[in-house]
């Protein structure tokens, strides 16, 4: 039998905390509660964790922080669940790294609909192209899409979120044609993830900074006034192996 994904919610308020669980659970979920980050470090060390619903408002360590601290070192799925719903609060969460940001209060099908077509995201990759399980190579850099990894000139593998290897595979993919913002978000987010231009900014912005630490000898996605977004670097296509 395959087993079920494993979703942690770290939620400081205990009724929200198994509201969720309950609708999670009803869509066959596994679902643990966490009430603030030494609860859910605890359980990222002993269990495998396959998406992490987030609060923003926790004691101690708040939703930010422990956000900024596991894309550091993880690309886990992220989902922001907060009652913050101003504009600034939605596109800090995306900037340090969250994949979906969902504010209180909500409607439990949403937060269910949300979480499923992350995961679809996750596993396929958000794309329908027949090159969709391929290798991808520019500038000595590797993309196997397949296996959903980056690595650069000296092997070294680059964490990336699911929403930002999904932008990337859509423009490197397409290298050297200029896709727009809505076109980007019909190739990588889906119906119910994050679904707007500022977004795909934000998805962009944290590329160039990760391919500028990790040594790319010029910035691979270009920036075309009133068009969108074009990926320069030359790119070659293989199948990967079944």
């Amino acid at each position: 039998m395959q087993r079920s994904s494993h979703i942690l919610v770290v939620e400081d308020d205990s009724e929200i905390g198994l509201l969720i669980k309950r609708h999670l659970v009803s869509s066959d979920f596994k679902v643990t509660l966490a009430r603030n980050s030494g609860e859910m470090d605890r359980v990222l060390a002993s269990d495998r964790i396959d998406l992490l619903l987030l609060d923003i408002m926790l004691p101690g360590e708040d939703g930010i922080s422990i956000c900024r601290r596991l894309r550091a070192a993880s690309p886990i799925p992220i989902i922001i669940v907060s009652a913050k719903n101003e504009d600034i609060d939605r596109v800090i969460g995306l900037e340090i790294g969250a994949d979906d940001y969902l504010p209180k209060p909500f409607n439990p099908r949403e937060l269910t609909a949300r979480v499923k077509a992350l995961f679809r995201r996750v596993e396929l990759g958000g794309m329908a192209s027949p090159l969709a399980t391929g290798i991808l190579r520019f500038e000595g850099w590797e993309m196997d899409c397949k296996a959903r990894r980056l690595v650069n000139t000296e092997k070294a593998m680059i964490s990336l979120t699911p929403a930002e290897f999904n932008l990337l595979q859509a423009l490197a993919e397409r290298s050297g044609r200029v896709l727009n913002r809505d076109q980007l978000v019909e190739l990588t987010l889906g119906q119910f993830g994050v679904s707007n231009g500022r977004n795909i900014d934000i998805l962009v912005s944290r590329l160039r900074a990760k391919f500028e630490a990790a040594g790319a000898p010029y910035q691979f996605i270009r920036t075309v006034r009133s068009g969108g977004y074009e990926f320069v670097a030359p790119v070659s296509r293989e199948k990967s192996d079944d």
